[in-house]
């Protein structure tokens, strides 16, 4: 009876094991999105996560939002720093949120500053 719990304890944690490896390390998609940086804050209670919202629109009707690791401080520091700016965000999409690392499947690996098409010179 111990070696058969043993054996389903192994293979519940391998399958865990499998799980968040293909979650974490294999992209689903990746890309570049644009727009004004409306929103950026760490919250949470147990974990803190680093969320942010960009509008892509005039209206604010689009609303993209992301995550970023806590392990990705420049990334993190620029965020703060481009608050209400004008932003261009590379991004990985991952095939499932992981709620300790954030609340969405889009997590951001780079930004820089752009102009505003709205405002151009």
């Amino acid at each position: 009876m111990k070696k058969v719990l043993a054996i389903i304890i192994i293979v519940i944690i391998l399958l865990f094991a499998s799980w968040y490896a293909i979650v974490y390390f294999a992209t689903y998609s990746e890309g570049v999105r644009s727009g004004e940086l409306i929103k950026f804050s760490n919250k949470g209670v147990v974990y803190k996560t680093w969320e942010g919202e960009i509008s892509q629109g005039i209206s604010g009707a689009q609303i993209f939002s992301f995550s970023v690791e806590g392990k990705n401080k420049e990334v993190i520091k620029k965020l703060e720093e481009f608050q209400g700016r004008y932003v261009k965000l590379k991004y990985k999409e991952r095939f499932a949120a992981i709620s300790w690392l954030g609340d969405t499947k889009y997590f951001i690996v780079d930004v820089e500053e752009e102009e505003s098409p709205h405002f151009r010179k």
